[in-house]
């Protein structure tokens, strides 16, 4: 199961920019060639997780396709398919552009309910501001 791999990637990622603040939420960018299977990801990212700032986060992936060009007829598409084949022709002899990244997007920081050393009440306490 590659996903772990990939799911220690992107907690790496996501520590560096969590900056040791904790993370509710993760959002990644994964090409559809890198065949990742969304159960088995949140899985894996669960796993690894364990201990860091983004323990207990959601991880939202979200699949970019791949740009298949026939070799055969020249038609060109995208696909979210990693086993593509042209949708013209049926041709097999593609090539492809794009598909095999993997960006994390952005983080969803939890909020803190309080702030050491901060004289302010924080937007998140009930109490509101003085």
């Amino acid at each position: 199961m590659h996903e772990f791999g990939i799911a220690e990637a992107i907690v790496d990622a996501v520590e560096r920019r969590a900056n040791g603040r904790r993370v509710r939420r993760a959002r990644v960018r994964a090409g559809v060639l890198l065949r990742i299977a969304g159960p088995a990801m949140d899985h894996a990212f669960a796993m690894v997780s364990e201990g860091t700032v983004a323990e207990g986060a959601e991880l939202d992936l979200v699949t970019e396709p791949v740009r298949v060009t026939c070799r055969t007829c020249g038609h060109s598409t995208t696909s979210d398919d990693a086993f593509a084949v042209c949708h013209e022709c049926g041709g097999t002899d593609i090539d492809t552009e794009g598909g095999d990244r993997l960006v994390l997007e952005s983080i969803q920081i939890a909020e803190a309910s309080h702030v050491p050393g901060h004289p302010r009440r924080d937007r998140g306490d009930p109490a509101g501001p003085y």
